[in-house]
């Protein structure tokens, strides 16, 4: 039998609705699923063309509510303007949830939904607010050399990423964490904080009671990847070159302009301790079992330890030496 917020054993169970998309979501539904609150409904993405048969596919959110019995909800958007939003409002409103849980969802919440469930939405960012509001709060992280992020739980408000923090982890940045890794690291940071946040519904209303405005003049905001930003620039120093290919990993992916019509794509990289006394930036001056090491600016060396040519799979630093299709002395 279902308990929903009777007080059982000292402990009130919550009727949850979980809105996310992508695996940074599905990975925290699950770590709720093992709690004895009720997931009375998952809100994602409407399934995406995806792969080189562009056949639907339904999100790692989806997939996962489905395989637990849970009603999944698709709705194009909230907007009160139109026929379809209304209803989807008032579809949620009957669910009666006493909160929301919001991880990467991707549609834009009014704030009619906001107010909906009996304590309000409460959202998982991936960074220490108010550092790193919006889109690619992780990858920015890396991109600008921060030695350190973490997860945010806080009551979403209508602006972006602007609601009072009621909770946070942190994460140390490594320097070979790549955007891909830092993002799985954060996303088991992101389930555990806010199963830890909902635990009671005494210990939810705990971390309302002591929530936190954001301090606005610290706010930094993490605009979205274009794939234009990932062709790496010698003139730039090798420290930075190093940061952005990590960040870019897994997506939009460094590259290096080859011709007219193909870029070599650029994986992974280490430093150098060495210097470059008498190289032009861009340009070879070894490949070895490392990698492929070219010359940036002031100096300074990256090695690069991953590529993928087009219609290729990544090959490894052993790989690359092999195909002895870059020469020493040639500038990228």
């Amino acid at each position: 039998m279902a308990y929903n917020n009777l007080s059982l054993f000292g402990i009130s169970f919550l009727k949850i609705i979980f809105a996310g998309t992508p695996e940074f979501a599905a990975v925290a539904l699950e770590a709720l699923l093992k709690t004895e609150h009720e997931i009375v409904a998952v809100y994602t993405q409407p399934d995406r063309k995806a792969g080189r048969g562009q056949k639907l596919h339904a999100s790692a959110v989806k997939q996962l509510a489905l395989a637990h019995n849970i009603a999944v909800y698709q709705p194009l958007h909230f907007k009160s303007s139109t026929e379809e939003g209304v209803a989807a409002q008032q579809e949620l409103a009957a669910l009666a949830a006493d909160v929301m849980v919001v991880a990467a969802y991707g549609l834009i919440l009014p704030q009619v939904i906001l107010d909906t469930p009996q304590y309000g939405c409460l959202n998982i960012h991936g960074s220490l607010l108010p550092r790193w509001r919006g889109a690619a709060p992780i990858q920015r992280a890396i991109a600008t050399g921060d030695i350190e992020t973490g997860v945010t739980i806080m009551k979403m408000a209508a602006g972006l990423d602007t609601g009072d923090m009621m909770y946070k982890t942190r994460c140390p940045i490594e320097a070979n964490d790549t955007s891909a890794r830092l993002h799985d690291k954060l996303a088991l940071q992101g389930a555990s904080a806010i199963v830890t946040v909902l635990e009671s519904e005494q210990t939810l209303l705990n971390y309302l009671a002591k929530r936190e405005v954001q301090d606005e003049t610290l706010t930094v905001y993490a605009h979205k990847l274009s794939k234009a930003e990932a062709q790496i620039d010698w003139s730039i120093e090798a420290v930075q070159i190093d940061r952005n290919i990590r960040a870019f990993n897994p997506w939009p992916v460094a590259f290096i302009v080859l011709d007219a019509q193909n870029n070599l794509r650029v994986w992974n990289s280490e430093l150098s301790n060495q210097r470059a006394a008498n190289a032009q930036i861009g340009e070879i001056i070894a490949i070895d079992q490392h990698g492929v090491h070219v010359a940036c600016a002031n100096q300074s060396i990256i090695i690069l330890t991953a590529l993928q040519w087009p219609g290729g799979k990544p090959l490894n630093a052993v790989q690359i030496l092999q195909t002895q299709k870059l020469t020493i002395g040639q500038i990228l």
